[in-house]
């Protein structure tokens, strides 16, 4: 979001190009400003724009417009094909690119790296605008004068959608798959989707499963814990499902050789571990202990507990380097001598 006036401007980053990411890197916007202006000009992207009349007029989507009318700005579009009108941005978005994101950042939370990009966006306005020799951080503050305040009440972001599962529990969003449970299989069920995450709910929108939102290429989320603590009622029958089909192959490899006990054990330890962390550290745990001979859980429940806990440090242990004093002792066995001399007279 670029101000021409004052040549001030904000940026956001998604993985994707929905409305949800767009109407989520607006309100952050809005957000930090505190403020919302009163009319922002659009290209015609598909999320906001349904219909081009003949006038001129667009007809908007309806996420679009209860967006628009909670912050209370206007909308103008530019021209379809017209780049030109949108000069000021296209020419900001090169510039937070070169300036921001290169070299290509990496990060563990998008969330947290969006926040601290709008705090990289405030210091970048303490400079000087190339034509007016004023800095643009006092530029701005002209600018927010003109805009509306931020609405009290908060605008939640998400789309509704109602799908029906597959005979394993899965629903198919946006293209992608998101795993629910057994026990929800060939069941309508809720999506509830926001730019970062997916939520199933039941009939009742009580919320039976989260998944992180997929894009790029990731096609499927598997929520294995479920599934796993059903197989464990019915180990015998493990092999023959489906969903031991889909396990990785060092799982596969590890349940085929145990005994009824330990394919019991092994899938509650799964399901403990899913409780913690992703499938994936839990599989590196096992193959580590696999490639050692190592097979026994509780070996297996350490090696992973190792790797989720990274954050506790063992403190060194500092020795002093002067020996304490010892004072000597001396056992006496007098006593028990005189004991057994005198002898015990039983009743």
């Amino acid at each position: 979001m670029s101000f021409p006036y004052s040549n001030g401007g904000y940026i956001q980053l998604f993985k994707g190009a929905n409305i949800e990411c767009l109407l989520q890197g607006m309100k952050k916007i809005f957000e930090h400003m505190g403020k919302v202006p009163t009319c922002i000009w659009f290209d015609n992207d598909k999320t906001i724009v349904k219909k081009i009349f003949a006038n001129g007029e667009r007809k908007v989507t309806e996420a679009f417009a209860r967006f628009r009318m909670h912050y209370g700005f206007e909308s103008n579009f530019c021209n379809p094909s017209s780049g030109h009108e949108k000069g000021h941005v296209e020419n900001k978005v090169g510039y937070s690119r070169r300036n921001m994101l290169v070299p290509i950042p990496k990060f563990k939370d998008i969330v947290e790296f969006n926040r601290q990009l709008l705090i990289q966006c405030d210091e970048d306005m303490q400079r000087e605008h190339y034509k007016k020799n004023v800095f643009i951080n006092i530029l701005f503050e002209e600018d927010k004068k003109a805009m509306r305040d931020i609405p009290k009440a908060e605008y939640e972001i998400y789309r509704i959608e109602k799908l029906k599962s597959d005979k394993y529990g899965k629903l198919n969003f946006d293209n992608r798959k998101y795993s629910s449970g057994p026990q929800y299989a060939q069941r309508e069920l809720m999506i509830k989707a926001d730019a970062f995450s997916v939520a199933i709910m039941d009939e009742q929108y009580n919320t039976v499963q989260v998944h992180k939102r997929l894009y790029g290429e990731e096609k499927e989320s598997m929520k294995w814990g479920p599934y796993l603590e059903l197989m464990s009622r019915r180990p015998t029958a493990l092999k023959y499902t489906g969903f031991f089909r889909e396990l990785p192959q060092t799982l596969q490899d590890y349940l085929t050789v145990c005994d009824y006990e330990q394919k019991k054990g092994a899938l509650r330890l799964l399901v403990k571990m899913l409780e913690q962390s992703e499938l994936d550290i839990a599989i590196e745990a096992f193959r580590f202990c696999i490639e050692r001979g190592i097979k026994d859980l509780d070996s297996i429940w350490a090696k992973y507990y190792t790797m989720v806990c990274t954050h506790i440090q063992v403190q060194d242990v500092l020795l002093n380097t002067k020996t304490p004093d010892v004072v000597p002792y001396t056992v006496d066995n007098s006593i028990y001598d005189n004991l057994l001399a005198g002898g015990v007279q039983y009743v």
